[in-house]
């Protein structure tokens, strides 16, 4: 690798955090009933110090600058951090360079303990070695100062990346090479005049520049099951959300379906139309849809470094055809070649009884060809999943379905994250 250190700068590097920062800048400026300059000046609050930019682009003393920095951090810490968001690919960028053996770190003139908070909600603290900024209170520290005590002793080839041209000076007078983050705040020109040795027009372009032909990680694979209104599709809605906010290159799914061929099957299996369709036919059509679907979407994805999440997959064969329809090992036989050696590294079962999940699901639209079976067979298929959950494969991992929707989507964050940030697989080891 080009660099051995690499220290980070947050807004406008990590995060799109304008959003959150000019609503702050705002509430503190109409707080004290100062004028509220427009979209292009409060946009110049990202990057720099907070005082500075109050006196600079605002024309407030010293006694006005204080008063604005306590209000606006008291917005900011209240809720304009959360409307931030990650800059996509980042993630995967910063996995990479952890596998690769960088020491990675933060240089932020944002508090300790934002920034903390920050990479905590977003699951990126994990990637970072260190963490350099002021603590509220203390005395101010310069942008050369924050990178100096991000780096470890023995850096012999360190570099910075950062959007403004505080982040360029600073690593500059560091002694320390630095590459401009574009898609951030700043301008080319900017950064180029303020001392930057390369600039990244994209996330993609910055991966370039650190890591050069290190191979992109492949993706991770993770499936969502359970009974029909068990609640899966609406975490697995949040969940894609979530993930995109952090930065993670996603891919939605679903199944049957995924994929035109695949959306076609979908409908023949689905449609009330086809009531008749013996219980192999409807084995066999499901495993088609699945073989052009892991071959179209699933597999390209996942090669890419993209995280993919699917609304059912194998698993719900084994549990509705297998064990539902009663055709046994017959199912997993013939989805063998379907799924390519492709299964999850994580599937989240959502755990409900299968009474109160079709109840669920009829209140909410038409019932479909499936879910118009006797409750025999849901009974049977809540039985199957529960089954895999208790057996030895470790991909299961049951969630409690019964509690609220915010309950259950931090149960899905928390179980997700450490498999994506490599914790889970620390834990085994």
């Amino acid at each position: 690798m080009k660099f051995d250190a690499i220290v980070f700068d947050l807004d406008g590097t990590i995060t799109r955090s304008a959003p959150g920062i000019m609503g702050s800048a705002k509430y503190a400026l109409s707080e004290l009933g100062k004028p509220i300059p427009g979209e292009s000046v409060l946009l110049r609050f990202v990057g720099p110090p907070l005082r500075d930019s109050f006196r600079e682009l605002c024309g407030l003393n010293e006694d006005e600058t204080e008063k604005a920095v306590a209000l606006f951090r008291k917005r900011h810490n209240a809720e304009g951090w959360k409307e931030a968001s990650v800059y996509p690919g980042i993630f995967e960028l910063l996995y990479s360079l952890k596998k690769a053996g960088c020491h990675v770190a933060l240089a932020s003139s944002k508090s300790l303990a934002l920034c903390e908070k920050t990479l905590e909600y977003f699951g990126l603290r994990r990637f970072f070695d260190r963490v350099a900024a002021p603590v509220p209170g203390g005395p101010e520290i310069s942008k050369r100062e924050l990178i100096l005590s991000a780096l470890p002793e023995n850096a012999k080839a360190p570099c910075m990346v950062g959007d403004r041209m505080f982040d360029m000076r600073g690593a500059k007078e560091a002694g320390v090479y630095a590459v401009g983050a574009l898609y951030g705040y700043g301008s080319e020109e900017e950064l180029s005049q303020s001392g930057a040795d390369e600039t990244a027009c994209d996330v993609k372009a910055l991966r370039r520049a650190l890591l050069g032909d290190f191979r992109m990680p492949r993706g991770r694979f993770i499936t969502f099951e359970g009974s029909d209104g068990c609640g899966k599709s609406t975490q697995h809605k949040l969940l894609k959300q979530y993930l995109e906010s952090c930065g993670v290159s996603v891919v939605s799914t679903r199944e049957p379906g995924g994929c035109p061929i695949s959306e076609r099957i979908r409908g023949v299996l689905l449609d009330v139309s086809s009531m008749g369709m013996t219980d192999e036919c409807e084995a066999l059509l499901f495993a088609a849809a699945r073989t052009q679907h892991v071959h179209d979407t699933i597999l390209p994805a996942l090669e890419s470094g993209c995280t993919v999440l699917c609304d059912r997959f194998v698993d719900s064969s084994v549990a509705y055809q297998g064990a539902g329809r009663g055709l046994g090992d017959w199912v997993k036989e013939i989805n063998a070649r379907a799924v390519k050696n492709c299964l999850p590294d994580l599937t989240l079962v959502f755990d409900i009884s299968p009474e109160e999940a079709l109840a669920r699901r009829l209140s909410q639209s038409q019932a479909d060809r499936i879910e118009l079976s006797k409750g025999e067979l849901q009974r049977r298929v809540y039985e199957a999943f529960i089954e895999m959950c208790e057996g030895p494969d470790e991909r299961f991992y049951r969630i409690d379905a019964a509690g609220s929707i915010e309950q259950i989507a931090d149960s899905v964050r928390q179980k997700v994250m450490e498999l994506l940030t490599g914790e889970a697989e620390d834990k085994r080891k």
